[in-house]
């Protein structure tokens, strides 16, 4: 039995620790400062009070919210020095970022549901995507996702035996503490591949199938102009969907194939500090709306001054 874990730093090697603080602390605040702009874009401006906007913002607090959950304790560890972690702060920690990944996971299957309303079904897109409905979709991907870990956390903190207490990763993550205990683990492995697998693949296949007609419908457009815009209004979405599921796929493979923990280490700060950094930029960079609104926005701070 043991009353806390020793977080293994990004790295171990003492010379590199002030280039790797600064350089995680610099792509978590430029995540923060991109994700925070979206958000507070779509709130003041009035042209962005539209579904796919309105889901972006989600997507956007999500974001922070993961980087800030996954990363907050390694950066206070390489200032202080102290990488030791509390039972009870490793299990929210735990819990926290597991129910955010969750939520992203929805959150990119309805913004494809979205995308397909507004390029398949135009003339209807607004009586379809109402104010109710979108709210009841975006409050549904956060519950289910805060209710769907609650089992994971409570299999995990049933463990009452470990190996070691350290953990060779930098924050408390499922599987890093499941390679560490000797408890029994069946009941944690089993729901974790019939309910968590399954949940992603199956919310996976809901983004793959939106595209498909997405694809099939642009297909139809008789225009290259026509064509070419109705593209660009998902080619966001597209890339940020491919980022983050590469970036899951990728740390899967790693573990499954015996890869050496550095390698998972990797993938997984990829996915919680630079996608987080990314999904702003791709939709500010893509996106004319966005662009014009934070145009607008600062010409009227100009003007004021």
């Amino acid at each position: 039995m043991i009353k806390g874990f020793i977080l293994h730093g990004i790295s171990d090697i003492p010379e590199l620790h002030v280039f790797t603080f600064f350089l995680i602390l610099l792509i978590y605040l430029l995540g923060l400062a991109g994700n925070s702009a979206i958000v507070l874009l779509v709130y003041l401006d009035v042209h962005l009070h539209t579904p796919m906007y309105f889901f972006l913002s989600n997507l956007s607090i999500i974001d922070m919210s993961s980087a800030t959950t996954a990363l907050h304790r390694i950066l206070v560890a390489f200032v202080t020095q102290n990488n030791i972690v509390s039972l009870l702060a490793c299990m929210t920690q735990l819990y926290i970022f597991c129910s955010l990944m969750s939520n992203e996971i929805s959150i990119l299957a309805v913004m494809s549901y979205d995308r397909y309303v507004a390029i398949c079904r135009p003339l209807h897109y607004h009586t379809i995507m109402s104010r109710r409905l979108c709210g009841l979709m975006a409050l549904v991907s956060w519950v289910f996702g805060f209710i769907e870990m609650i089992p994971t956390v409570f299999f995990v903190s049933q463990f009452t035996c470990y190996i070691s207490k350290e953990i060779d990763h930098y924050f408390c993550d499922v599987l890093p503490i499941r390679d560490i205990t000797c408890s029994d683990t069946s009941l944690l492995d089993l729901y974790i591949l019939t309910v968590g697998n399954s949940n992603m693949i199956i919310l996976l296949l809901l983004t793959i199938t939106s595209y498909v007609f997405i694809i099939k419908c642009i297909l139809t457009i008789s225009s290259s102009a026509g064509r070419s815009k109705a593209f660009y209004t998902c080619s966001s979405h597209i890339m940020v969907v491919v980022m983050f599921y590469s970036s899951i796929f990728l740390q899967y493979i790693a573990t499954v194939s015996g890869s050496n923990m550095g390698s998972n280490v990797f993938f997984s700060l990829f996915n919680t500090s630079v996608v987080p950094m990314l999904n702003p930029l791709i939709y500010s960079w893509k996106n004319k709306d966005v662009k014009s609104a934070l145009r607008r926005k600062l010409n009227f701070c100009s003007i004021q001054k």
